[in-house]
């Protein structure tokens, strides 16, 4: 009897979440040594000219009692191609025995950034010298994303992880209807998410090691006329959180800000302003009562293949005529495709998440993801009970993507922004769907279901 009372014990405790996690991070300096091509804006003639903040490549690494782990890497840049997330998670597996699901990389979107190659090139002609500067740069930014993550899976020691939310109203919409079409300006009336989400990772001592926090809104305070390096307003908030908090990490996550700006923007003044204002949040957010995350750490992780609206050669024969230039460094590229036999007619996608007991999910898009997304996932998912955090710009930032209902109004997110990113035209509005049933079976695989 004795002996079956032990055992049944045994059994019930084996299924039972492992008590705690550790969590460790670290951080390094990816900020450019000297003048580089800047992306962003397709209006800048030369490259940069200084350095107003420096920029960073972030991670934390957090594992339960069941040696299941997960890597969030941020970065202060306008995009991760996959190009460059791929041979880093390629390289974090093979070293470090990581699932790919369990590997997350994020980007700011700042636009004050270096580019990022071959992430957005159409917006420039650069010399050879110019261009192998910049495959340079992005060659050891992969080295910097295996080891800052490398770093932190290093740094692992005990911690309480715990999460809450705040808001803060920069955001505003940009895509103000028109009589002549939506144009980017400012919306008061368009859909916005003002959440902040903040996840504090403490020691046992209750020392604070990591902030991670994120919002919905393009890094685009400082606009085409400025060329100093910079992380934007995301930047500022993460050094005011550093200088308030000596020896923690401050790791910025962009969420769902494809259609979102700050305002107002422009000057310097409203960076500081901005990132101020949502520094603070996060403080405000940790000294009040937030909720402790339990184990397991789950992941999943999958592509999908969201197809692009019809086009056939002719169009982009056609557009290789035009006087604009990236028209024509779009359609020749286009072409290249026709002439290999691979025409571009579908996105590969990413889509991630990764959970935390039952009490937050990370759900994590490739590109530049309207907030649309973000709102419909939230009412598929939300609950009073879990934290939901949809992020874009992870993994592969390689066009926007607008769902169904902007596509259908047009306007630069779901058509003009295509032919800087080197893409065919609009996605198709299937695409939406698509992208959402994806979302689904990550979503089950990490054991939630939708409402």
């Amino acid at each position: 009897m004795l002996t079956r009372t032990l055992f049944v014990l045994f059994l019930a405790a084996s299924q039972l979440p492992a008590a705690g996690f550790r969590a460790g991070t670290a951080r390094l300096d990816i900020t450019p040594d000297g003048p580089i091509w800047m992306s962003g804006y397709a209006s800048r003639k030369k490259p940069s000219e200084g350095v107003l903040q420096r920029i960073w490549a972030k991670a934390l690494a957090v594992e339960d009692g069941h040696g299941a782990k997960a890597v969030i890497v941020t970065t202060d840049l306008i995009g991760l191609p996959h190009q460059v997330t791929d041979v880093a998670a390629a390289r974090l597996q093979k070293q470090f025995g990581l699932d790919r699901s369990a590997i997350l990389f994020n980007s700011s979107h700042t636009h004050t950034g270096p580019i990022v190659w071959p992430n957005l090139q159409i917006m420039l002609d650069p010399s050879p010298v110019a261009e192998k500067q910049l495959q340079d740069y992005a060659a050891r930014l992969a080295d910097t994303l295996v080891n800052v993550a490398g770093a932190a899976l290093g740094d692992l020691h005990p911690a309480t992880l715990t999460i809450g939310h705040g808001s803060v109203g920069f955001a505003v919409n940009r895509r103000q209807p028109t009589p002549s079409g939506v144009k980017i300006g400012v919306n008061p009336n368009g859909p916005v998410d003002h959440d902040v989400p903040v996840l504090r990772v403490t020691g046992t001592d209750g020392k604070l090691i990591a902030i991670l926090f994120g919002y919905a809104c393009h890094n685009t305070t400082l606009t085409g006329e400025h060329y100093q390096l910079s992380g934007d307003y995301a930047g500022q908030a993460q050094a005011f959180l550093e200088e308030k908090h000596p020896g923690a990490n401050a790791l910025f996550l962009m969420l769902c800000g494809g259609d979102q700006n700050p305002n107002p923007r422009t000057q310097i003044a409203n960076v500081i302003a901005h990132g101020h204002a949502l520094a603070d949040e996060v403080d405000r957010v940790m000294g009040a009562p937030m909720k402790p995350l339990r184990p397991p750490v789950r992941t999943a992780f999958r592509t999908v293949e969201p197809k692009f609206a019809p086009r056939e050669r002719a169009d982009f024969e056609r557009e290789a005529q035009s006087t604009d230039p990236f028209r024509v460094r779009r359609a020749q590229a286009m072409l290249a495709g026709y002439d290999r036999g691979a025409p571009v007619r579908r996105l590969t996608y990413p889509i991630q998440a990764i959970r935390f007991g039952k009490d937050l999910t990370i759900v994590a898009l490739g590109g530049e993801v309207v907030v649309d997304y973000a709102l419909r996932l939230k009412r598929l998912y939300g609950t009073e009970k879990e934290n939901l955090v949809v992020a874009g710009y992870s993994n592969d930032v390689m066009c926007y993507i607008a769902n169904k209902r902007i596509l259908g109004e047009g306007g630069y997110e779901a058509v003009d922004s295509m032919i800087y990113y080197g893409q065919p035209g609009p996605l198709s509005e299937a695409a939406e769907e698509t992208i959402v049933d994806g979302v689904k079976s990550v979503m089950e695989r990490v054991g939630r279901k939708a409402q």
